[in-house]
């Protein structure tokens, strides 16, 4: 039995035996099996790993090349464009050279955004390389950590491993800084192609650097003729001491001539050596006339069209205004205008156009009359609005032979039809302007703020002035105000030296004579004030409307009415009137002074009042 018993257990025994042994053999076959497929699947994924570093590099190596030659070929240093720039010089008014130059300037930009959408593909490219190259990586690390069976050889599998791993994170670490590197270059790099319209007019500035200073007329130049709104410094005052005082339009007496003025206007004269200017238009046509300043006659008119960026359709302007209220400008090289649809143009003094544009529409109630200032070789336009701030009203200066924009500057301010001035105070070369609610300073030579005062309120007519040392700036019918001009930032509070409110202007500007300063309201009311503490000396009402900035000849001041009576006082602390005299016209515009005379724009005739020359 117990023999029996020992032969049913080894039986047993053997069939567990095989049956283990079976199962074991199915083991070591299916974990072969098992380490054949994840062999093949890390291959796999190290081949994908290996492209994805190919594709990447690859694509590293085009941008790096794009990036190179870049510079190399810079297409604004092409010998055709520097060939037409210097055919454009000898030919400055060739529309046909124009023409290729602008085409030339669409071809760069085009390129220039052509490129700068390669960078931005190559750049998202690398990214995406990359990932694909860093999944891939870590399969193949987690496939190759997993044991090979059978071990031939004890340290033959780590050893594969470790050299394996080592190479993909080498790879992959080297992938890394180049694809990086490469990423940053596509996002940051920066082009030698132009970036905004202003490196636009930079870049096609047809002039050498340095020909506009150059060839820009002096102060003195300035200060012998009448080249903007209220004389070379824009207060009103002249240099010219044989002007006659005194006309008669019936006799003829001092009224050297006078001139049609063919199209409505509110500008006042510039005068340069032998030629008086005007502007004038609707929304129909808006030009520029050149007048013999010796004997009125009509020299040229030039209309001022297809100005780049103008308005199709032209702006609705209140006729008391009119398109063509801001008074030019001249240089005694070009002469500029600028209307209230924004067109603003340069032309030579042949009424050859030289460069135009538009700046864009003013919104303002009642239209755009802010003048034109100007500077040896730099052109100034306030360009305030009603709907100005944040962001809408600016200041700007443009080069006056190329029109180039040399600077811009956002202004917080409101409405303003008053016309900077530009003076020398403090060490420095400032542009004054008002513009509600502020008076700021602005440097001339770069456009950043110097100082500025919130003052003002209501309609911002009346222009500044610099007499005794100080910005005399009118709040309309509120506050004559004196400004110490050496602040920096907010000086509301500290630099304010005096301020008056009896008899203060709504539309005119002040005049100062260095230790006096007038002021003549739309009533009539002339005004008297000592300049170093604003007190008032005198007043006198002549009863007439006037609308004409008063001005100063010498020691004497001239008042002119609306409906054409001059009066002339002395310009003391004493009152006296001197003359009267009277012409046929209605008259806005402030007067002129120039080669001995006074120029005077009429709603009708362009009228010259100066001595008549005896025969020899």
């Amino acid at each position: 039995m117990t023999t029996s018993n020992s032969k049913t257990r080894s039986r047993q025994d053997a069939s567990e035996g095989a049956r283990t042994a079976e199962s074991a053999r199915f083991q070591n076959e299916g974990s072969n099996a098992r380490t054949q497929r994840s062999a093949l699947r890390g291959l796999e994924f190290s081949r994908a790993a290996w492209v994805a570093a190919a594709f990447c590099l690859l694509v590293s190596v085009a941008m790096l090349y794009q990036h190179s030659v870049a510079a190399q070929r810079d297409p604004w240093k092409s010998p055709q464009l520097l060939k037409l720039k210097e055919q454009l010089r000898a030919a400055p008014v060739d529309e046909t050279l124009k023409t290729e130059i602008r085409r030339l300037d669409l071809e760069f930009r085009e390129r220039y955004v052509r490129r700068l959408s390669l960078n931005r593909t190559g750049g998202w490219l690398l990214v995406g390389g990359m990932a694909v190259m860093l999944l891939a990586a870590q399969q193949v690390a987690k496939l190759q950590a997993r044991p090979w069976l059978p071990k031939l050889k004890p340290d033959a599998n780590s050893t594969a491993r470790r050299i394996t791993a080592q190479s993909c994170w080498s790879v992959t670490g080297i992938s890394t800084v180049a694809v990086a590197g490469f990423a940053m270059l596509a996002f940051t790099a920066s082009s030698p192609l132009p970036r905004s319209a202003a490196d636009i007019d930079k870049l096609l500035d047809l002039a050498p650097e340095g020909d506009t200073a150059a060839n820009a007329p002096s102060l003195a130049e300035f200060q012998a003729n009448w080249p903007r709104f209220r004389g070379p410094d824009g207060g009103g005052g002249s240099a010219f001491t044989n002007v006659p005082l005194t006309w008669d339009e019936k006799s003829g007496a001092n009224v050297l001539w006078k001139s049609p003025v063919p199209a409505p206007g509110h500008g006042s004269p510039v005068v340069w050596s032998n030629r008086v200017f005007l502007s004038g238009g609707d929304a129909v046509k808006r030009e520029v006339f050149c007048f013999d300043a010796t004997d009125g006659k009509l020299l040229w008119q030039r209309a001022i069209a297809n100005v780049p960026g103008s308005p199709a359709t032209q702006p609705e302007i209140p006729e008391m205004t009119g398109f063509a209220s801001p008074t030019m400008a001249g240089d005694g090289r070009r002469v500029f205008v600028m209307f209230a649809n924004g067109d603003l143009a340069a032309l030579a003094l042949d009424g050859a156009p030289v460069w135009s544009k538009n700046i864009g529409v003013p919104k303002n109630t009642y239209g755009h009359a802010a003048s034109l200032a100007i500077w040896p070789g730099k052109l100034i336009v306030q360009f305030d609005q009603d709907e100005g701030a944040p962001g809408g009203s600016k200041l700007l200066a443009f080069d006056c032979a190329t029109g180039r924009v040399l600077w811009e500057r956002s202004k917080p301010t409101h409405g303003s039809w008053a016309t900077p001035i530009i003076i020398e105070a403090a060490g420095k070369t400032q542009i004054i302007t008002l513009a509600l609610p502020f008076v700021i300073s602005y440097s001339l030579a770069d456009g950043n703020e110097l100082w500025r005062a919130e003052l003002l309120e209501g309609e911002i007519t009346p222009s500044p002035i610099f007499a005794g040392g100080f910005v005399i700036v009118v709040s309309p019918s509120a506050k004559l105000i004196a400004i110490r001009p050496d602040g920096a930032g907010d000086v509301t509070k500290s630099h304010v030296a005096w301020t008056v409110e009896d008899n203060i202007p709504d539309v005119t500007s002040p005049v100062g004579s260095g230790e006096l300063i007038f002021t003549a309201t739309s009533s009539g009311v002339l005004t008297c004030f000592d300049a170093k503490d604003g007190k008032k000396i005198w007043e006198k009402d002549f009863e007439m409307e006037v609308q004409s900035s008063p001005a100063i000849v010498g020691n004497r001041l001239l008042v002119l009415g609306t409906k054409g009576v001059a009066v002339v006082v002395e310009a003391g602390r004493q009152f006296k009137e001197v003359a009267r005299s009277e012409l046929t016209d209605g008259f806005l515009a402030s007067p002129a002074f120039a080669n001995g005379c006074v120029y005077l724009r009429g709603a009708t005739n362009l009228w010259c009042l100066g001595e008549r020359k005896k025969a020899e």
